[in-house]
């Protein structure tokens, strides 16, 4: 710092770049971080241009070799340095070792997983929360990030279209929030059903069931798993011919439940399910549930950020009538990994679930509960989930949608969605393949390559044809033009593709369709 004798710097000189060790001082070491920074910013943009925009999937593309291009002929991790390495040389180790290998999602013809490229707001506000280290679990531990986390978590309930006294968290993702909903679910819902004084544990968590679809995410029940609920606790209904859950025969296995001496105790419907994009039937669940006494937890994972559009939101109806909404602003908000988050309609349920107050946090009014406008006492987020350390995820969300708005981030949903309503028109009007859903729902189309075209394709043995979806898939990622996931629905594999980039076009879409054709006709 100005003014400050040298005799007080720590020593760092036994390392080849002391100035990116000991930042202290700007005058030492500003202009070395500018220069770290560009050619850190300069790497980024080299992957961009360089490897992600160029192929589907990186080079080889199959694990064992992979392993040896990272690691070396062994293909084993090599051990830990004793040395330090000069950061422009380990930054030559990420171009040459890492960046040409990844799956990489701003390609227009990558159609994987709910995987977006990331907004470039998203990316700055990562960067910038990093440099800011601040810890938002007690709100001493980052005071004006907890702050811009309450904000973005009221844009999210009001998304969800709840009231003022709803509330919510950010987490690492839809598992997490998926695992905070059922634990709702247990020590709020059940407790309440029960009359219990305190939340229930092992053998008073016999006997219930949980509703979901087919096409749930398996976060519920692996959540259920591990709060200590029995096997039989999931109760899996099957969807209908468009992978939507309906309300009567939910409705039905309530009934069947409740005769056999059983504890129905809450539904969970999904919001664009993984497989499909498809969109259960909330407001009827939602009618049931109320009728029923049963907790409702949406998984909008995925499909809750349509309501950012207003043209589309209508896909997405009775959100606002679940006791609580997972949402994922890394897959259809275009966040840089990771950010999720659950929603309460009753906020404070939250804070009578997780809190807890260890000894050790006795910082200014977590010590003396002085008085805040948000709710008697600071915002410490570690009250209100699972997670004690927790980084600032909310930064980057904040910058990236305040720099579209909602207009401009739902315009982005609703270029996506119109080009799976492109492809799904163009797989109709083709002999050669079939989509599994005449209109997509959301942005995922789900379809398969007819060899030889439908008439052909109808005689052959399904196992067969389910085997040449997945040696395109293979054959595709190989290729690099592209990448596909494959999935299985009513026991037949079909091509999955999840559109989730605005710069994917029409002729991208054709030509991924064209280049499966051109590999079929080469296998």
């Amino acid at each position: 710092m100005p003014g400050m004798d040298d005799r007080e710097q720590p020593d760092f000189s036994w390392h080849p770049e002391p100035e990116l060790i000991g930042v202290r001082d700007p005058e030492r070491s500003r202009a070395a971080l500018e220069r770290l920074g560009a050619a850190a910013w300069s790497a980024g943009l080299d992957y961009l241009y360089d490897e992600a925009l160029r192929r589907g999937m990186g080079e080889p593309t199959g694990y064992q070799e992979l392993r040896r291009e990272v690691f070396g002929p062994s293909g084993l991790p090599a051990p830990a340095p004793d040395d330090p390495t000069p950061s422009a040389e380990l930054l030559a180790d990420v171009r040459l070792r890492l960046s040409p290998h990844h799956l990489n999602a701003w390609h227009p013809r990558v159609l994987s997983y709910f995987t977006p490229p990331p907004l470039v707001l998203s990316i700055v506000g990562e960067l910038i929360s990093q440099f800011a280290q601040q810890g938002v679990d007690v709100w001493h531990g980052g005071p004006s990030a907890a702050l811009v986390e309450e904000e973005v978590v009221r844009w999210l309930t009001d998304l969800t279209g709840y009231g003022p006294g709803s509330f919510g968290i950010l987490t690492s993702g839809g598992v997490m929030a998926n695992f905070i909903a059922m634990a709702l679910v247990r020590d709020v819902h059940l407790r309440r059903l029960t009359g219990a004084a305190r939340p229930p544990r092992g053998a008073a968590l016999e006997g219930c069931r949980v509703y979901v679809s087919d096409q749930a995410h398996f976060s519920i029940g692996r959540a259920l798993a591990e709060l200590g609920f029995p096997d039989e606790t999931l109760v899996v209904v099957p969807a209908d011919a468009r992978f939507r859950l309906r309300a009567e025969p939910v409705a039905a296995a309530i009934a069947a439940d409740r005769a056999a001496g059983l504890r129905p105790l809450a539904i969970s419907p999904v919001a664009g399910t993984t497989n499909t994009g498809s969109v259960d039937d909330i407001p009827a669940l939602a009618a049931l549930a109320r009728a029923e006494g049963l907790w409702l937890h949406v998984d909008g994972a995925y499909g809750a950020a349509a309501r950012l559009s207003r043209r589309d939101a209508a896909r997405i109806p009775g959100l606002e009538l679940a006791d609580s909404v997972t949402i994922d602003p890394h897959k259809w908000f275009f966040q840089a990994y990771d950010v999720g988050a659950i929603v309460v309609r009753e906020g404070g349920l939250l804070e009578e679930t997780f809190s807890r107050r260890p000894e050790y946090y006795r910082t200014g009014s977590a010590a003396t509960a002085a008085p805040s406008a948000h709710d008697g006492e600071a915002l410490d987020f570690y009250r209100r989930g699972f997670e004690g350390t927790r980084r600032w995820r909310a930064l980057k969300l904040w910058l990236s949608w305040r720099h579209l708005g909602t207009r401009g981030m739902g315009r982005l949903v609703e270029m996506n969605d119109d080009r799976a309503a492109a492809l799904t028109e163009m797989i109709r009007t083709s002999d050669d393949f079939e989509a599994a859903l005449a209109e997509p729902e959301l942005s995922v189309v789900c379809f398969r390559h007819l060899p030889g075209g439908r008439a052909a394709a109808a005689g052959m043995d399904p196992s067969a044809l389910d085997a040449h979806q997945d040696r395109l898939q293979s054959l595709l990622e190989d290729d690099g033009d592209g990448w596909l996931s494959t999935t299985r629905l009513h026991g037949r594999t079909w091509l999955r593709a999840g559109i989730l980039n605005p710069m994917t076009t029409d002729a991208d879409l054709a030509r991924i369709l064209a280049t499966l054709r051109r590999l079929a006709a080469g296998a």
